[in-house]
């Protein structure tokens, strides 16, 4: 399943928790990737990330934990 990450809004988001999310949930994203897209998001633009479709139910718990505005694409 492809998701959108459109933004987080979180009053004071925690970098470090937001890209260990993100690389545990997605496919093919090492740690490095993942700060480079947390830091991506944050700045405000849209990220597209891939996630398996057997864990999709928890990782969109996870994203709405950090505050994390999404949309599913596929």
């Amino acid at each position: 399943m492809k998701l959108n990450l459109l933004s987080c809004d979180a009053q004071r988001p925690d970098r470090r928790a937001i890209s260990q999310c993100i690389s545990e949930i997605s496919l093919n994203v090492n740690e490095s990737l993942s700060n480079e897209l947390t830091d991506i998001l944050l700045e405000g633009d849209a990220v597209v990330i891939d996630v398996e479709d057997k864990n999709s139910g928890s990782a969109l718990r996870a994203l709405r934990k950090h505050s994390i505005d999404y949309e599913i694409l596929e």
